[in-house]
């Protein structure tokens, strides 16, 4: 899976994001990325706050181990999940 990359403290995602969804859910994993849909619309940051914290939910950890690493201004992003494989993160993600 290229979406995900495995680091020596935890993993790498790679997301394209969908804002102002019904509702928030990870919705399907193309080649090169993992796509999600959010509520929150893309101002003041609110996309992104949301973001982690639907990684974070859905990957079993607390919020403070997800962090935005690239694309804070973009639908495109990296997300950093640390404490977890990437075996975890993409059996937890995926269907």
């Amino acid at each position: 899976m290229k979406w995900i990359r495995q680091r020596e403290d935890g993993v790498d995602i790679i997301v394209k994001v969908v804002t102002r969804s019904s509702a928030c859910k990870v919705e399907s994993t193309g080649q090169d990325a993992l796509k999600i849909r959010l509520t929150a619309p893309p101002v003041d940051g609110k996309a992104n706050s949301e973001l982690v914290a639907v990684l974070a939910e859905a990957l079993g950890v607390r919020r403070g181990a997800v962090t935005l690493v690239k694309g804070a201004r973009s639908r495109s992003k990296v997300i950093f999940a640390r404490g977890i494989s990437a075996t975890e993160a993409a059996s937890r993600l995926c269907c």
